[in-house]
């Protein structure tokens, strides 16, 4: 049985994507990210269900932060859609809601259901939590905004259904493993995920990306920080479309190591399909 830790508590939208990933794992529930990846690295979890991404509110966790310090790959990914109640102790009514509970993403893409109440709002660690803890205050005064598992997991009413204010919104997870397990090369679409840092010269980014342009590989996301204090050159976390076995790929790739004092692969994993509906909506 695959063991799988995330961040958030049972019937949290990570949780979802971890049993849809892995059906029939045995869960670990960690109050941080930091804390789930610390799981794979020390052998507690087998792998790692981390939300990176969502369609309304951006950037979720800052695992291109984590991941090249942890020893972890990506080895894959998942697109959830996301749906969010708005909950309460059984019995309550609309009227009787003086505030809700979430986390701060949730309570960013349900802005509209919240306007139109005039709650105030409390900011919480996670979705599944506000649930718990509006079960256990038992208060028809306090509601939360959680996923439909949430409300089932703790024994609360459905308010309002269906609250999110983006019927597509989605939420991009990834799988972090000890093991490098990469993708073959196939004629299937991959994913590549890297880390580099640049080499202490003008216009070294610029010529490092160029490979990219120049071998129509496309890059999907990249992120830059700061390894450290001073003036120490930046560092960035990218993830493209190929494998690095095509010729395309390569050709891009030699070209960022000759401008990088230093290239990781971190991660070559097969695309989600929801990838390819996207392209061809």
């Amino acid at each position: 049985m695959t063991s799988v830790a995330y961040q958030g508590e049972y019937a949290s939208n990570s949780a979802t994507a971890a049993q849809r990933l892995f059906p029939g794992c045995a869960e670990l529930p960690c109050t941080s990210f930091e804390q789930a990846l610390d799981a794979v690295t020390l052998g507690a979890a087998d792998v790692a269900v981390i939300p990176v991404d969502n369609s309304a509110a951006g950037r979720v966790a800052d695992v291109h932060h984590l991941l090249p310090e942890s020893g972890l790959f990506v080895v894959g990914e998942y697109f959830l859609a996301i749906r969010f109640d708005l909950v309460g102790v059984p019995g309550t009514s609309l009227a009787q809601v003086e505030q809700v509970r979430s986390h701060v993403h949730a309570l960013g893409q349900c802005r509209k259901v919240l306007r139109e109440g005039g709650w105030r709002t409390l900011i919480t660690d996670d979705t599944a939590g506000a649930a718990r803890e509006v079960a256990e205050l038992g208060d028809p005064r306090h509601a939360a905004l959680a996923p439909p598992a949430a409300a089932r997991h703790h024994g609360l009413d459905v308010l309002r259904a269906g609250v999110e204010d983006d019927p597509d919104n989605t939420t991009r997870f990834v799988v972090l493993s000890r093991h490098a397990d990469f993708a073959p090369l196939t004629d299937e679409p991959t994913m590549t995920s890297l880390f580099f840092a640049v080499r202490n010269i003008p216009s070294a980014l610029y010529k490092a990306l160029g490979g990219f342009a120049s071998n129509t590989v496309n890059l999907t996301k990249i992120e830059s920080y700061q390894m450290g204090a001073g003036l120490n050159p930046s560092c960035f976390y990218v993830e493209i479309e190929g494998h690095p076995d095509e010729n395309r790929v390569a050709l891009a790739l030699q070209e960022l190591h000759f401008f990088s004092s230093e290239v990781r692969v971190l991660g070559v994993y097969p695309a989600h399909p929801h990838r390819l509906r996207e392209q061809t909506s």
